[in-house]
């Protein structure tokens, strides 16, 4: 009688060991690939956002410099103050321009400015007037500009472009060597006279040309 021989039977441990073996590589290969293509869309991703940030910029850096810091508006439709509240006004030569500059100006700095254009029209009947750098001029055609003022916080500064050829010379010093100041102040004293006097005066000598 033939006896057969029997093949050794691997331990069920070794055989579970494998199979989870082979499924946790399964697994970890999953991931990996998971991993991989998050980490490709990512990459994409952030190109796409650095190509529209990088068109954005160039087309930004294309436009003119107007188109980048348009002027500024009030939300009312008057004109903006800029800084000292000083209205915000286009340049233009004529009275009108003038009239809207004063008109703009906030609370008791408007008085002063229609105290200035008043004596100052009055004391030279011909004068020029206009607008520049936000600021009105006064000046005589063909002798140029004798008298402009500008708003500031805490006054209106009146400029007198020839101010030390004038008598008594108007108080302010300046860095410019022919320029001087009147600086008035919600309180000061308004001197209708002296402003009228130093107002004939600069109108009869040549004025500053820009």
């Amino acid at each position: 009688m033939t006896t057969r021989t029997r093949k050794p039977t691997k331990p069920q441990a070794t055989v579970a060991a494998k199979r989870t073996g082979a499924t946790a590589a399964a697994k970890k290969g999953t991931a990996t690939k998971a991993a991989t293509t998050e980490g490709a869309a990512t990459t994409s991703a952030a190109k796409k956002t650095t190509a529209k940030k990088g068109a954005a910029t160039t087309a930004a850096a294309k436009r003119p410099a107007a188109a980048r810091t348009p002027m500024r508006k009030s939300t009312t439709g008057a004109p903006a103050l800029l800084s000292g509240g000083n209205p915000q006004i286009a340049k233009g030569d004529g009275d009108a321009p003038v009239q809207a500059y004063i008109a703009a100006m906030p609370d008791w700095k408007r008085e002063i400015g229609v105290w200035v254009d008043a004596v100052v029209s009055r004391a030279v009947p011909h004068v020029r007037k206009a607008v520049k750098w936000n600021s009105p001029f006064y000046g005589v055609e063909g002798k140029g500009w004798f008298l402009a003022f500008h708003c500031f916080d805490h006054y209106v500064k009146v400029t007198f472009f020839r101010g030390t050829a004038l008598r008594p010379m108007p108080p302010g010093p300046s860095k410019t060597p022919d320029a001087r100041y009147l600086d008035v102040r919600e309180h000061d004293p308004r001197d209708d006279a002296q402003l009228s006097a130093w107002a004939r005066q600069a109108a009869a000598i040549p004025g500053w040309i820009p």
